[in-house]
């Protein structure tokens, strides 16, 4: 008796083990349905006020026909991103704080700044592409980049040229441009684009070497003039301001944007992001943001923003080995 008592009490233990097992992929799935339930946070790793922290407000205001849920932008700026980024890395990773991600996640590593890597995120989708371009006070004495570019050499460092941090990829454009043409500019870091386009229009440096994006506001608004743009063709918006290759200086370099979330952020969660991200961005809405900012839009699914992280990655680090950049 105490026999058959034990055997049916395997039984019912095995058909409750069973049970569970078969609903443990229903109650993961039904997770991900659920998702998002609460308030997700994306963090720019920079101040309000540049390019990155203009596309993801964007994307935040579009993304509002897609989820029930709100996503609320964080400013964490510091050490060139690395701050914001390291924030989300270390978080529980269940879709609920994002990064804007920038080359910077690249760079940053190679240059010893920090010590994450690009694969401690998985990207959800690339948003944008934009170049670097060098711009200065429409009253200052350069009308174009050889006398710019003139005048730094007769004052090796004395032309201060902003960037949005050291290892930054505006820092990292600045310093290619002086190697394509003897130049020594003196690299001014900033915690983001917006304070060294602010201390550009202040007087307190020479130029900035940013996006068209970062300055478009006082460009139209005759505070400031682009000279350059390192970019293959000319940008969008500003189709007056010459490449660098039409004036002989064979360099093309800038930044994309996008988004990423912790590595080990459940498949579910990254399938349900990816798809949010993918309808966000095809709306007219976010176009209409990016095009007034002058942001390049640029959409990659998951799968190749991740081979373009890869690919890029190998480019920096050979660029700042070259360059021999130090922070």
């Amino acid at each position: 008796m105490k026999r058959s008592t034990f055997i049916r009490g395997l039984a019912a233990l095995s058909a409750t083990a069973t049970l569970s097992l078969g609903l443990a992929p229903t109650a993961s799935a039904q997770a991900a349905n659920d998702f998002p339930n609460r308030t997700i946070e994306l963090l720019v790793p920079y101040q309000p006020g540049g390019g990155t922290d203009g596309l993801a407000r964007a994307f935040s205001e579009a993304s509002r026909k897609h989820i029930s849920q709100s996503i609320v932008i964080v400013n964490r700026p510091g050490a060139g991103g690395a701050i914001g980024w390291t924030e989300v890395i270390n978080a529980k990773p269940d879709g609920y704080k994002l990064a804007v991600l920038t080359v910077e996640l690249l760079t940053l590593p190679h240059l010893g700044l920090a010590k994450f890597n690009y694969d401690d995120f998985q990207p959800i989708a690339q948003l944008n592409a934009d170049p670097a371009a060098i711009t200065v006070k429409a009253d200052a004495p350069w009308n174009t980049i050889e006398e710019f570019l003139a005048a730094a050499k007769k004052s090796p460092e004395g032309i201060r040229v902003g960037n949005s941090g050291n290892g930054s990829i505006w820092h990292l454009a600045a310093a290619a441009l002086e190697d394509k043409t003897g130049t020594k500019f003196g690299h001014i870091p900033f915690q983001g684009a917006a304070p060294a386009v602010l201390a550009l229009l202040g007087g307190h440096i020479e130029a900035v070497a940013v996006s068209p994006a970062e300055v478009t506001t006082h460009v139209q608004g005759g505070k400031l003039k682009v000279l350059m743009v390192m970019a293959d063709k000319r940008v969008k918006g500003f189709e007056k301001v010459p490449t660098a290759k039409e004036r002989g200086i064979d360099l093309s370099i800038g930044t994309w944007r996008g988004l990423g979330a912790p590595k080990n952020t459940p498949p579910e969660v990254m399938a349900r992001l990816r798809e949010i991200t993918a309808k966000t961005a095809a709306e007219p809405l976010m176009h209409e943001v990016m095009d007034k900012q002058n942001l390049g839009y640029v959409y990659t699914d998951g799968a190749a923003f991740k081979e373009t992280l890869a690919k890029d990655n190998a480019y920096f680090k050979a660029l700042i080995t070259k360059l021999n950049i130090k922070p």
